[in-house]
């Protein structure tokens, strides 16, 4: 009864690991200057740096800049993570017992 029920949770769990996978962003910082794309698995898919809005010989300002867009898209990408675990505990409850899932906020 319960091997059924645990392999169930096991395929909803690699479900989600994949769809956090596909839901890919970008992350705009300091109007354009930096734009990273990451998915909800909070994962860098990559950087991209305007050479227009960034003085690329300021070696310091740039990782600074950098650092900082990453620490935000990881940002974003965990509020997007909590959303949709939270989208899935309460598709996983019983009907009427979906209030459970903000235990989890």
């Amino acid at each position: 009864m319960f091997g059924n029920l645990l392999g169930d949770f096991e395929k909803k769990q690699d479900a989600m690991r994949a769809k956090l996978k596909e839901m890919v962003f970008d992350y705009n910082f300091s109007d354009g200057a930096i734009i990273i794309t990451a998915n909800a698995s909070r994962e860098i898919l990559n950087i991209n740096i305007n050479p227009e809005k960034v003085n690329l010989s300021d070696k310091e300002e740039v990782e600074d800049m950098v650092l900082e867009a990453i620490n935000r898209a990881l940002e974003e990408a965990a509020i997007k993570e909590a959303a949709e675990m939270q989208n899935s505990i309460n598709d996983i409850l019983p009907g009427g017992m979906s209030g459970l899932g903000d235990l989890f906020k």
